[in-house]
């Protein structure tokens, strides 16, 4: 009889540990109704439309062989992959060893940004604690978080697995798109993981997300040592088991499996810590503060670059070195492209009879394009200061609207030019490295000049929304994603000139590959200055929060 009653007991217990997980999960698949459609749709899009072209750009066996010799350099093994497949090229073995890698960043991202919002954001705005004030077991947030993360990757692999098998293109196969397909979605999961305990650690959901995201670069970077040479730093990561699955060329699933087992550790672990915190707490107490503040934190510009100088540091660093891995390739270009006519008329519509220039030219602006993405993030920033309720506080000081918005804009602004000259000065070092061609350099930091006013007008846009449309702050991922699109793909599928034109990045010069032109800069500048001048002037008349 007392074994009867403990075995009740114990499943009291366990009930009572997950009360309330179906109603919080539900909530919280509401909460991303918006957010995981676009993240699904904008990931197959990518996809679909990168594959769609490889017919087209890559017609021949002999094209596609050109196409492997040029993966098979070690620069493009450090930034792609091993290369498995390489023998017989097929688009199968392109899409795995191309995308794969590229693709499992942003679905690793998608996931820590999930767990981020939905457990460590949740208790910094106060809201964790009144939910858990009711009957709610102890795991439930984190159990609905994790749950709904797994959705959203699930969903993911199974929108791509359909999407790719019908495309009926040879040797895209549903097999393997099914394999290539839950590789990313394993991925996400076992970075979701790794976020759902990053948020035990961590008091602020920045540093958690920022924690999660560094495992994401430190993950890439051991796939890519390893596949340069110590073959078993790749298997120390999650981005390496997914390529090892040999998608559309072997096929293997095992590697799926250390996946799941990482996976369901690291949730397990986070469990356990999440009992040892209190709510609002983290594991590590951040250390404490300068007796007294500078005279700099007293302006709202030294303030904003205070709050914002880790998001700087990590955006140069980052684009610095993303150019250096393109700037490698530089010298190869030439090679790769004189046996593929396809991807010869590809480059010249960038406008040069140089491949290598206008080869140049599209990776700045695919740069370009990534360093748009700081300035967003510094404006959406400011909107979640408001939501959490801080900035009705900083306002009821003397500090004007005016001159709280003009700190973080002077950051997103100077800040969005250092990354985007950083992302110009890596890849210029490196292509005049690989080709010994020193006047790359500054040819390359004039282009990256060049971008600077698009960049800003990014920016604009985030504020403009910010200040008229707080809640649609973020439909400027649209801008960039459409600016990307038709970055990638306008010249291939010959789309009409106002289509192209609706994009900012697509009106600065494609510098190296072309002359400067002064006026579309000049009118980028302008626009940029307008856009944040109609977001100031409704900041300033608009209800706070």
């Amino acid at each position: 009889m007392s074994t009867t009653v403990v075995r009740a007991q114990s499943t009291r217990t366990s009930d009572s540990m997950l009360t309330g997980v179906g109603t919080l999960l539900r909530f919280a698949l509401r909460r991303e109704r918006v957010r995981m459609p676009v993240w699904i749709a904008a990931l197959t899009s990518l996809t679909v439309s990168t594959v769609a072209g490889f017919p087209g750009l890559y017609p021949t066996a002999e094209s596609r062989q050109s196409r492997a010799a040029l993966m098979d350099t070690p620069a493009a093994t450090a930034m792609s992959g091993p290369g498995f497949g390489l023998d017989d090229y097929t688009f199968g073995a392109m899409l795995a060893n191309e995308m794969l890698g590229f693709l499992a960043i942003f679905v690793a991202l998608m996931s820590v940004l999930m767990i981020s919002r939905h457990t460590r954001h949740e208790e910094e705005q106060g809201r964790a604690e009144l939910i858990k004030a009711g009957v709610v077991g102890r795991h439930a947030s984190l159990t609905a978080a994790l749950a709904v993360t797994v959705i959203a990757n699930l969903l993911l692999a199974v929108v791509l697995t359909v999407v790719l098998g019908g495309l009926g293109i040879e040797t895209i196969t549903w097999g393997g798109s099914a394999l290539f397909a839950v590789s990313l979605a394993m991925v996400g999961v076992v970075f979701a993981a790794a976020a759902a305990v990053s948020a035990q650690a961590f008091e602020h959901g920045r540093a958690a997300s920022g924690m999660a995201g560094a495992l994401i670069g430190i993950a890439f970077a051991l796939r890519a040592a390893g596949d340069m040479g110590i073959d078993a730093l790749s298997w120390l990561s999650p981005i390496g088991w997914a390529q090892r699955t040999k998608a559309y060329v072997d096929g293997t699933a095992w590697p799926l499996l250390l996946g799941l087992v990482v996976a369901g550790v690291l949730i397990a672990a986070a469990f356990v810590l999440s009992t040892r915190r209190d709510v609002g707490a983290g594991l590590l107490r951040p250390r404490p503060g300068a007796a007294s503040a500078s005279d700099a934190l007293s302006t709202p510009v030294g303030f904003a670059s205070r709050l914002h100088r880790g998001a700087v540091i990590g955006w140069t660093s980052a684009l610095f070195l993303f150019g250096a891995m393109y700037g490698s390739l530089a010298a190869e270009v030439e090679t790769f492209v004189e046996d593929n006519p396809a991807m010869q008329d590809f480059i010249r519509a960038m406008g040069s009879a140089s491949f290598m220039q206008s080869w140049l030219a599209s990776i700045m602006a695919m740069l370009a394009m990534v360093c748009s993405v700081f300035g967003v993030l510094v404006i959406a920033r400011m909107r979640t200061e408001e939501t959490a309720g801080r900035v009705e506080a900083v306002l009821s000081t003397a500090l004007t609207r005016t001159k709280w918005v003009a700190g973080h804009l002077a950051v997103a602004l100077c800040g969005g030019a250092v990354v985007m000259l950083a992302s110009g000065l890596g890849l210029g070092l490196s292509a005049m490295a690989s080709t010994g061609d020193s006047a790359l350099l500054a040819d390359l930091l004039g282009a990256a000049l060049a971008y600077i006013p698009a960049v800003w007008l990014t920016t604009g846009i985030a504020l403009m929304l910010f200040g008229l449309l707080p809640g649609a702050v973020h439909a400027t991922w649209v801008v960039l994603g459409y600016g990307l699109f038709i970055g990638m793909l306008g010249p291939l599928l010959r789309l009409p000139s106002w289509l192209n034109n609706l994009s900012p990045f697509s009106h600065v010069p494609q510098l190296p590959a072309v002359e400067v032109e002064v006026t579309p800069l000049v009118l980028l500048t302008v626009v940029a200055a307008a856009l944040v001048s109609a977001g100031l002037a409704a900041f300033r008349r608009r209800d706070i929060g």
